[in-house]
């Protein structure tokens, strides 16, 4: 996830996609991270069929660079659209 100027990235495993999303959009943790800074846009998402690879990928994309993680979601999602409607 990221904010409106697509400066701050968020990057979570959560086997509800479309609640969480819900649940970071309308900050329903004040004290988050996402709620901090405004994490509203769900840019990238990946589904897996097992926990433990979803959190192996979490942790691959958490350590990399923040070019990596750009170029990851511009792979998937050029124009840094809102894909929380696509889950609904």
């Amino acid at each position: 996830m990221t904010n409106s100027f697509n400066t701050v990235f968020y990057t979570g495993v959560t086997s509800d996609l479309q609640g969480r999303v819900w649940k970071h959009k309308n900050s329903k943790f004040p004290k988050s991270f996402t709620s901090r800074y405004k994490c509203y846009k769900l840019v990238y998402y990946l589904f897996f069929p097992d926990i433990e690879e979803a959190i192996d990928e979490e942790k691959r994309v958490k350590g990399g660079s923040r070019q990596q993680k750009i170029d990851l979601i511009v792979s998937k999602n050029p124009d840094w659209i809102d894909l929380y409607e696509e889950l609904v």
